[in-house]
């Protein structure tokens, strides 16, 4: 059936591309299809010609040289030197012999790309080979070189796996797509653990696959795939919204029993996973409580990732279309827009999104070409969930740690790696630069400092207030001298007996990592703090103490079980989460356009999903669900 379908796209091609045009070979490539031709110069200048194949075929479509034209590596890379200006700085050239690309990692990739691309088609022209242009980071990301090196040392055994995966997508849907079906396995009526099963009559996607790391048991931590409907070897696809891992963490669970098929997310989010995937696996190690998964398959799961920009549409099934959009709540997370059957169903899927500009990115995107169905997250969906400003609530934490700081005190900050982390730095950093408050040392400790590698890797993805500064006035306050990376044992305890200081430390909700380390060392002296910032979920340590437990009983450094008196101040300020408030939930849902014809309802507490639909049903007369896990809901 591929093969067909492949050979009528060949056709097709060789039609269209001009008589000069040397072909050597057409295949499919993952939802690609490649064209390999033998005159570098044609695919130097290969725009036009792309675009006009792509809208008539109505595939992604890419022109590489042949490797009979490709020049040897001492070679391209004195090319690539005497093409390219020295103001570049260009860091790193590496070659892929699958892709026949050239990877050149700059300081400045603008001036390896060139104005209207004349650089890069240069680079073609001379060398035969596609230059794949990356940024040098001023942070080196350790995470990111290993997912390169897998990557690089894997890459025919990635080429083997877009080739399978190609033949499927493009072998066509075999029946009439007449029905399209959601099943709840995982983050409905509660917060963690998000995963849904979308099914049609050609296809099964998941969207989304995470734990609950505040579970107390495997029931209540991993979602439930134990469903009639879902079938790992029948899957087809997996979409990740972004990063966190409540829905990403089980990933690696669908390699080790025999999924083989693709991961669909954005660059950031493959890197964030990635190495919040391997922080879980290292804790569930250290703490002595194993998981159904390991480093391997977290290996394999970046084999088989496919990484998507904002606003481009790829085939990921025989019958459905994916389309990622900014969600405005972690770097690289994404709304999946889904274009089903060729129009039959137009399905959006939020994932978590914060419809509010913060100094980190751009507010979550709400226009869409068509959308019937809605799965919308309503984390802060309760009537009384109404936060402060972005200006008052920094106002308010700079107030506490003014005042902390000012007896003597320690600030501790339990905070997520990904995203919380790197707003409070912005916000540390430009208050200190302003002599708005003191100038103390701030204490990055647990992934904070990776994850704020992989932000400054990934600068395409912050906000344009971000972006102006870094780019064009030269500041990046994320490298500013105030941080300081935590490294072992002995630094943290040096920190705890030490002068005032800012500690900024993972996990955000205290089910384990360094942050309790540091509530144990630091909650019994009055002049310091703790400051929740980031949402605590049931039954997490973070949650106990914001509700004002004076006694915890943890174990001390002997193992041994021990009461701490919490005698430390504690102060939770609302308004620097990544989601959208009750007030910003229900402008999401006035402003999406168009406006679908159903929303569901998930990510949040039985009562707050409920009142956000019956509020949206009631103010904008749309019909609402809200289903259980477990329950399948009919979108068409």
């Amino acid at each position: 059936m591929a093969s067909n379908v492949l050979e009528e796209i060949k056709q097709k091609i060789t039609k269209k591309l001009p008589d000069e045009v040397q072909l050597a070979n057409i295949e499919f490539e993952g939802p690609e299809v490649v064209i390999y031709t033998k005159n570098p110069d044609i695919v130097a200048d290969n725009g036009d010609l792309i675009r006009n194949l792509a809208k008539e075929l109505r595939k992604r479509i890419i022109i590489r040289s042949d490797k009979s034209v490709l020049l040897p590596y001492e070679e391209t890379i004195q090319k690539v030197e005497e093409i390219v200006p020295e103001d570049a700085e260009i860091s790193n050239i590496t070659f892929d012999e699958v892709t026949n690309e050239v990877v050149i990692e700059a300081t400045k990739p603008g001036l390896v790309i060139g104005k209207y691309g004349v650089t890069s088609r240069e680079i073609v022209r001379k060398t035969g080979w596609a230059p794949k242009i990356l940024r040098s980071p001023p942070i080196r990301s350790e995470i990111i070189d290993r997912i390169r090196n897998t990557l690089m040392h894997n890459s025919k055994e990635r080429k083997k796996i877009l080739q399978t995966l190609g033949a499927r997508i493009h072998q066509g849907g075999k029946y009439d797509n007449d029905w399209t079906r959601l099943t709840a396995m995982g983050g409905f009526k509660e917060v963690g653990r998000s995963c849904m099963l979308l099914q049609t009559p050609n296809s099964r996607v998941l969207l989304d696959c995470g734990v609950n790391v505040a579970g107390q048991d495997e029931k209540s931590s991993f979602p439930m795939l134990g469903v009639p409907e879902f079938s790992i070897q029948d899957l087809d696809a997996v979409v990740v919204s972004h990063a966190h891992l409540d829905h990403c963490g089980f990933i690696p669970y669908l390699y080790h029993y025999g999924y083989e098929g693709p991961v669909y997310c954005t660059s950031a989010t493959r890197d964030l996973m990635t190495l919040l995937q391997l922080d879980y696996i290292d804790i569930a190690h250290r703490e002595n409580n194993p998981l159904p998964f390991n480093v391997k398959h977290v290996q394999k799961m970046i084999k088989h990732t496919i990484t998507l920009d904002y606003g481009v549409v790829t085939d990921i099934s025989p019958d459905i279309k994916l389309t990622l959009h900014n969600a405005g709540h972690i770097l690289g997370s994404a709304m999946c827009h889904f274009h089903i059957g060729d129009g039959a169903h137009n399905l959006l899927y939020t994932g978590d999104f914060k419809y509010e500009r913060s100094r980190l990115l751009e507010p979550a995107t709400t226009r869409f070409p068509r959308v019937e169905s809605c799965i919308m997250e309503s984390t802060y969906g309760g009537h009384e969930d109404v936060t402060p400003s972005r200006n008052n609530a920094e106002k308010e934490l700079m107030k506490t740690i003014y005042k902390t700081l000012k007896r003597g005190g320690k600030v501790l900050v339990p905070v997520f790696a990904v995203g919380r982390a790197q707003e409070l730095m912005i916000v540390l950093e430009e208050y200190m630069r302003h002599g708005m408050v003191d100038e103390v040392p701030i204490h990055l400790d647990g992934m904070i400092w990776e994850a704020t590698a992989v932000h400054t890797a990934r600068p395409e993805y912050l906000s344009k207030d971000l972006r102006d500064q870094i780019f064009h006035m030269g500041r990046n306050p994320f490298i500013a001298e105030s941080f300081n990376k935590v490294q072992n044992n002995a630094e943290r305890k040096q920190i705890v007996e030490g002068e005032p200081s800012i500690i900024l430390s993972t996990s955000g909700m205290m089910t384990g990592g360094n942050s309790v380390e540091y509530f144990k060392w630091l909650c019994e002296d009055k002049n310091n703090s703790i400051i929740f910032v980031g949402y605590q979920s049931e039954g997490s340590l973070g949650r106990k103490i914001q509700k004002g437990h004076k006694e915890i009983p943890l174990e001390d450094e002997t193992g041994k079980k021990r009461i701490y008196n919490v005698k430390m101040d504690v102060k939770t300020i609302e308004g620097f989460s990544g989601h959208s408030n009750r007030r910003q939930l229900m402008e999401f849902a006035k402003r999406l356009h168009p406006r679908p014809d159903k929303i569901i309802t998930c990510h949040g507490d039985p009562y707050k999903t409920v009142d956000l639909a019956s509020s949206i049903h009631r103010s904008y007369k749309v019909e609402t669900k809200t289903p259980l896990i477990l329950e399948a809901t009919r979108l068409q």
